[in-house]
């Protein structure tokens, strides 16, 4: 027998109770690691955890005397605007340097001229034909005055009866007239279209478009541009119709004149522009798609001052309405659920307040009550909040509008 065999058939034969020997062993001396373990380890505490106290803004409320203020958007138009259109037609043969897209003007000014020799050769005509119906007329009044002293004579002297109209050429006076009123009446038309053959401004302003040129030959009736005045400005404000409670619009909510202070506010060249302004009506009624109430306020003289109130401008508008004797504007994000308001109290806690709301407008809230004077309002915003629960605070300065 080989030694490679002897090995293989000693590993066959050696007992069972060798390898429970081996297992025995790696157990005890797992149990004594474990043992060591326990001895050693440290005592683990239970630790309660606190949470610091979140941190808030909050403004010191102002309760007092608060002016209500409408605001609303709209687009600058003029108060008079109108097409250019000529009643007399003709060859353009002056042009003002004025009549060019943006173009000033002053009521009064010539825009341009049509050609007026032809017409001036037609108020000649007229008056050639007036003096000359003028001589028949005398003519013919010599000629009744004869006729009628002629009468006079055949009849007696002490006749008074009055000669028939045909004898005394009443008919023919009548004719001589009315040719004459006629050919008065042509001379004036002669004379006014003459007149129109100068094209003036009707009122100050500016050319928003034109569409003639000097040598161009116009038509009576054709529109050559488009002109505004500059006297004033209009600006058609939507407004809810709640919002009209606030305010004193003449003829809708008030029979009296304007009584709501009014401004308009447009960015402009880089500049805020702020205009005085008036309210003056409303379009009357309500408009059908959007059930709110077109307000019209009106700017004096919008190209006066620099940057001016373009016309077609987009501007903010501010009415200054009822006050309101206990009142108080706050951020539209200081109410809450249900008309709530978080205030910190002395001892640095919520505490849940309900308040009256006036009205809302853009970004702020007006209050009527339910906040005192002095109260810590919360204005930031909170994800979690109980009431009660203690705050860190920063006092943030102002008081809305």
């Amino acid at each position: 027998m080989s030694l490679k065999e002897k090995i293989i058939d000693f590993r066959n034969k050696r007992p069972a109770a060798f390898q429970a020997v081996v297992v025995a062993l790696l157990f005890i001396v797992a149990i004594l690691i474990f043992a060591v373990m326990m001895a050693t380890r440290k005592e683990v505490t239970r630790q309660r955890m606190t949470l610091p106290a979140p941190m808030v803004n909050v403004k010191a409320a102002e309760v007092g005397p608060t002016r209500v203020r409408i605001t609303g958007e709209g687009t600058v138009s003029p108060l008079r605007e109108i097409d250019l259109v000529p009643q007399v037609g003709g060859r353009v043969v002056l042009m003002s340097p004025a009549l060019v897209a943006g173009g000033m003007f002053e009521k009064g000014d010539l825009l341009f001229r049509i050609d007026p020799v032809d017409y001036e050769l037609t108020v000649k005509a007229a008056g050639a034909r007036v003096k000359d119906l003028e001589s028949r007329l005398m003519l013919t009044e010599e000629e009744a005055e004869a006729a009628r002293e002629e009468w006079k004579i055949q009849n007696g002297e002490g006749n008074e009866t009055t000669p028939p109209p045909l004898v005394a050429k009443e008919p023919q006076l009548a004719a001589a007239k009315a040719a004459l009123a006629g050919a008065k009446a042509d001379l004036d038309k002669a004379r006014l279209n003459l007149e129109r053959t100068n094209i003036k401004a009707p009122f100050d302003g500016r050319i928003s478009s034109k569409s003639v040129d000097l040598g161009q030959f116009v038509g009576a009736g054709q529109r050559l541009g488009t002109l505004f005045s500059v006297e004033a400005a209009e600006i058609s404000v939507p407004l809810e119709n709640v919002d009209l409670r606030w305010i004193a619009v003449p003829g809708f909510t008030t029979g009296d004149a304007d009584e709501s202070e009014t401004r308009v506010i447009a960015d402009i060249a880089g500049e805020t522009v702020i205009r005085e302004a008036k309210l003056m009506r409303t379009e009357g009624r309500l408009d059908a798609r959007t059930r709110m109430v077109n307000v019209i306020v009106r700017v004096d003289r919008p190209y006066d001052a620099m940057p001016p109130l373009a016309v077609g401008l987009f501007v903010r508008v501010e009415i200054e309405g009822k006050t309101l004797p206990e009142g108080i504007w706050l951020p539209r994000g200081s109410i809450h659920e249900g008309d709530i308001v978080y205030i910190v109290d002395h001892e640095s806690r919520i505490r849940f307040i309900q308040v009256e709301i006036a009205r809302y407008d853009r970004d702020e809230v007006l209050v009527r009550s339910g906040i005192k004077n002095g109260d810590l309002v919360v204005i930031s915003p909170m994800k979690i909040v109980t009431e009660g629960m203690k705050v860190k605070h920063g006092q943030r300065g102002g008081s809305g509008k």
